[in-house]
């Protein structure tokens, strides 16, 4: 399997799915692939595909029509010059490792005494994921509030799946694995701050892969989760650079 490309692949097919749950403008042709427009968070309105500095200049302006943040997602089969997007007023957001691992490689991590893992499965729990997650995931509140709402469009079957750890008894943390490009991906692992460092988001990582019917599993990693996925086995492929634009730039 070409794991560069899934790991592209599947983060451009969840965020494609999100930003059209949202009501975003997409497109999908020779030139671009993108949505825009359905998200206040910047990360959301992406850009994760193009074949022609056209892309660059058409972008800005659906993001200026829609009068939303966005990002473009530059991974490897993206053959745009970076200088074209910086020129165009997109400033550097950092890379973001591309990693992945056979599932069936993962090294377990040590188990966390008084931890469940649960499967969101209706509205309800889809709260309480929420919740968790906007205590100290990206943009906080607002950002958990739109991806809930996104994912509850999109339903809680596969393709996609959340989750929500539990420490005794309390919600303490979250995960996304998404089914797509042949690979499981895994997004918005967090774990309350105050619960930090305690192995939580590597027993919820693995724990949640454990069970899915993928060989792979792929992500993109922040810089302080790195550590945790190169534990679990998982080792970077490749690197995503992101630009982003704001409103107010």
């Amino acid at each position: 399997m070409d794991l560069v490309r899934a790991i592209e692949d599947n983060a451009a097919e969840l965020l494609m799915a999100m930003g059209a749950a949202g009501g975003g403008e997409q497109r999908d042709d020779a030139v671009a692939r993108w949505t825009i427009g359905g998200s206040p968070i910047n990360y959301h309105n992406a850009i994760v595909g193009a074949s022609d500095v056209r892309a660059v200049a058409e972008s800005l302006a659906v993001l200026k029509k829609h009068g939303v943040p966005g990002c473009w997602h530059v991974g490897p089969s993206m053959r745009i010059d970076p200088a074209a997007l910086t020129d165009a007023g997109f400033v550097s957001g950092g890379p973001e490792p591309g990693m992945a691992v056979r599932i069936a490689d993962m090294v377990a991590p040590p188990a966390v005494p008084g931890l469940v893992l649960t499967r969101v499965a209706d509205d309800a729990a889809l709260a309480v994921w929420e919740s968790t997650l906007g205590q100290g995931f990206g943009e906080g509140e607002r950002e958990a509030r739109w991806v809930a709402s996104v994912y509850q469009k999109l339903g809680y079957g596969d393709p996609w799946r959340h989750y929500i750890g539990w420490l005794d008894g309390t919600a303490v943390a979250t995960a996304t694995v998404f089914l797509g490009a042949g690979v499981a991906g895994v997004y918005f692992v967090m774990t309350v701050p105050e619960m930090r460092r305690r192995g939580i988001g590597a027993a919820i990582t693995y724990g949640a892969l454990r069970a899915v019917d993928a060989e792979y599993a792929v992500l993109g990693s922040s810089p302080a989760g790195r550590a945790v996925y190169e534990r679990l086995g998982f080792r970077e492929y490749c690197t995503v650079e992101l630009y982003e634009w704001t409103t107010t730039g």
